[in-house]
C-alpha cells in the first residue's frame, strides 16, 4: 500500500499561486509512483493540514489535475488517481482487441475514410511511387465513451476492395482479406498536444501525448499500413519485456 506523504508545504518564496504548486506536488507524485492508479487521496480536510493551505486551494489544484485528466472525482466516494491503460509495445495489436483485452468498450468516430493519391511522405513509407493510390482513415478512438487516442492510418489502394469494409477494426478487415500483418515496427516520443487534438481529446493544449509511428508488413516484406497515432500521455502506460544480454 503505497501512503501519502505526511507534508507538502508550499514554498511561500516562490511567486508561483499556491494551488498550482499544491498540484506540481501532487502530479509529481503520481510520476514518481509514489501513489498509483486507483489510489483514494486524502481528503479535502487533510489535504488543508498536509499542505498547510485553504479549502479553496486545495479545491483548485484538485481541480486542476482532474482537467489534466489525471485525477478522477466519483460521487460520494472521494477524489481518486485516474486509471492508466497499460499497453504492450511488443504485440501487433490494434486498438479495439486492445481496449477488449482490458475489459473495455472501444468505439470511434470517424474523421477521414477515403481513397486517394499518395502524398510524398505515405508514398515514402508505404515503398508506392507518390500519387497511386492509398485509403486513408482518420478516427478518433474512444475506451468505454472516453476519448483516448487519435489514429491516422493509410494503406496501398489495392490492399482492401474499398475503405467502407473497414467498420470497428481495420486490422479485422486486413485479416477478412488476407492482408493482415506479420511483423511491423513501432516508434514512440513524447510531446505536446496541440490545440486540435486538445479538443479532439478533451484535455488541454499543450498537455503531453505520445505520438506513435507505427508501420506493419506481410509475409513478403511489403508494407500493408502506416500509421501515426497520438495518445493521451495521461491514460496510457507502453510496457516492453528486456531480456539481458550481457554486457
Amino acid at each position: 500500500m503505497h501512503t501519502f506523504p505526511k507534508q507538502l508545504p508550499p514554498n511561500l518564496d516562490d511567486a508561483t499561486p499556491l494551488y498550482r504548486q499544491l498540484a506540481a506536488h501532487i502530479r509529481q507524485l503520481i510520476v514518481d509512483g509514489v501513489v498509483k492508479s486507483g489510489q483514494a487521496l486524502p481528503a479535502e480536510r487533510e489535504l488543508m493540514e498536509i499542505s498547510g493551505t485553504s479549502r479553496v486551494t486545495v479545491r483548485k489544484a484538485l481541480e486542476q489535475l482532474i482537467d489534466e485528466g489525471l485525477l478522477v472525482r466519483r460521487q460520494g466516494a472521494g477524489t481518486f488517481i485516474a486509471p492508466s491503460r497499460e499497453q504492450s509495445g511488443q504485440r501487433l495489436t490494434g486498438f479495439s482487441a486492445d481496449a477488449k483485452s482490458r475489459g473495455e468498450s472501444p468505439s470511434s468516430v470517424w474523421l477521414v475514410k477515403s481513397l486517394a493519391n499518395a502524398t510524398e511522405d505515405e508514398a515514402k513509407h508505404l515503398g508506392l511511387n507518390e500519387g497511386e493510390p492509398v485509403m486513408r482513415f482518420s478516427r478518433l478512438r474512444l475506451s468505454d465513451g472516453e476519448p483516448l487516442a487519435i489514429e491516422h492510418a493509410v494503406i496501398p489502394g489495392n490492399t482492401l476492395p474499398s475503405p467502407d469494409v473497414v467498420l470497428d477494426s481495420l486490422y479485422q478487415a486486413l485479416r477478412e482479406y488476407g492482408k493482415h500483418p506479420s511483423k511491423g515496427t513501432q516508434k514512440l516520443r513524447a510531446s505536446l498536444a496541440s490545440p486540435i487534438e486538445a479538443g479532439l481529446l478533451t484535455i488541454k493544449d499543450g498537455s503531453e501525448v505520445l505520438r506513435i509511428e507505427r508501420q506493419t508488413y506481410l509475409n513478403d516484406g511489403s508494407v500493408v499500413e502506416y500509421t501515426r497515432s497520438v495518445y493521451r500521455g495521461d491514460k496510457y502506460v507502453f510496457v516492453s519485456e528486456l531480456q539481458d544480454v550481457g554486457g
